[in-house]
This record gives C-alpha cells, sequence and structure tokens, in this order.
C-alpha cells in the first residue's frame, strides 16, 4: 500500500508529495521546497519515518514544480525523472526562475525518462504513467489503481483546469488529455492536484465547469 504525505511549498502554493511503502523506499513528486525551513520539513518527515529516498519525480518542469530537485539530488543521489518533452522547460529553469523572483540551482538533468506503458516502480510498488498533455507537452499524471488515486500535476484541479498560455501548453490539448486519460479512471479516485485540495473523478465529472457539456 502507497501512503502519501502532502506538502505546500513555496510562493505558489505548490503542493508537494511524498510517496512511501511498506518498504521504507519513497520517491519525491514534485519537490518545489524552496526555502531552507521547506527543505527541512522533508528531511525531518524523511528521517523521522527512516524513509530511504530512491527517486525524485516530475509530473512537469514548470519551476515552482522543482526548486528543491538539486538538493535533494545531492541530498539523496537519487535518480530523477521526467518525460523528455519537458526537457526543454527544465533547461529554462534558472532562466523561468528569475521572472518569478526565485534564486534557481540548476536542477539536474532527467536520469530516466517517464513513458506511458512504463511503471514508474519504487520499493515494492508501481504507479501507471499517463501522458497528459496540454498544460507542457510532457505533463504526466501518476496513477495507482491498486491504492485509489491520481497525482494530476497541473492538469487537473479541483473545480478547474491547468493554464495553457506558457511554453508548450495548447488547450485543445490539455481537455483531450483530461477527457481521454482521466475522466475514464474510476469516479471513486482520489486526484491530488499540482495545487490546491484534493478532489475526485466523479466530482469534477459532476461539477467542473471547463469538462461541462
Amino acid at each position: 500500500m502507497i501512503t502519501i504525505q502532502k506538502f505546500v511549498f513555496n510562493t505558489f502554493q505548490e503542493n508537494s508529495f511524498l510517496l512511501y511503502d511498506e518498504t521504507g523506499d519513497c520517491i519525491l513528486v514534485d519537490m518545489g521546497s524552496y526555502t531552507v525551513a521547506e527543505k527541512k520539513e522533508v528531511l525531518n518527515f524523511i528521517a523521522n519515518n527512516r524513509l530511504n529516498p530512491v527517486k525524485i519525480v516530475n509530473t512537469h518542469c514548470h519551476v515552482d514544480h522543482l526548486l528543491g530537485n538539486s538538493f535533494f539530488k545531492n541530498k539523496f543521489k537519487a535518480k530523477t525523472a521526467a518525460h523528455a518533452a519537458d526537457e526543454f522547460i527544465l533547461n529554462r529553469a534558472v532562466e523561468q526562475g528569475n521572472v518569478f523572483g526565485f534564486e534557481v540551482e540548476a536542477p539536474p538533468a532527467i536520469d530516466e525518462l517517464l513513458n506511458e506503458g512504463t511503471p514508474l516502480s519504487f520499493g515494492g510498488s508501481a504507479l501507471e504513467i499517463l501522458h497528459v498533455p496540454g498544460h507542457s507537452p510532457g505533463s504526466v499524471a501518476l496513477y495507482s489503481p491498486e491504492d485509489g488515486f491520481v497525482i494530476s500535476g497541473d492538469v487537473l484541479f479541483n473545480g478547474s483546469i491547468g493554464r495553457t498560455d506558457l511554453p508548450g501548453g495548447n488547450y485543445d490539448t490539455l481537455i483531450r488529455s483530461i477527457t481521454e486519460k482521466l475522466m475514464v479512471l474510476p469516479d471513486e479516485t482520489v486526484v491530488y492536484p499540482g495545487h490546491g485540495p484534493e478532489t475526485t473523478i466523479g466530482e469534477e465529472k459532476h461539477s467542473n465547469p471547463f469538462l461541462r457539456g
């Protein structure tokens, strides 16, 4: 069984997640921790629960979702993982950070490419990778049918959807991704978005104004 610990970091109130199972291995997803205190919060949780970070995973490579990548890569020597189509965004992280007032250490290169059809494994667990472009070309969602959740990045939110006005974004592509990849999941699937509170697939089918009619 996968356990999820959520953190809310940086001025964008970005949701970062730590996922672990009974083996003690864990993955860090969208580590947007920026301040010393934010990084320490993650370190304390890892130490208190005797966890072993094995991968640093990005649902997409916008700067608010990877501010902690370099720190945790240096700390744990864990592999980084993201979709190849977002590599050009990753390479602009320092520049993008400057635009938003962040001093960004150049993030590490992608060690492991995330591809739909190839599971993301850690410990005794595996997540399905769903390629859901539209917010960015390489956006992915991480789905666990066994545990009934999906980490949607900035593709689907509680009552909203991701923005499409950033480089590589496309509204029609985003709607198609949500409709074909996420709305087909069971209604009871819990959605953990990149910003804001959790929701469910069923709730978004019923009430999300971007997905109705």
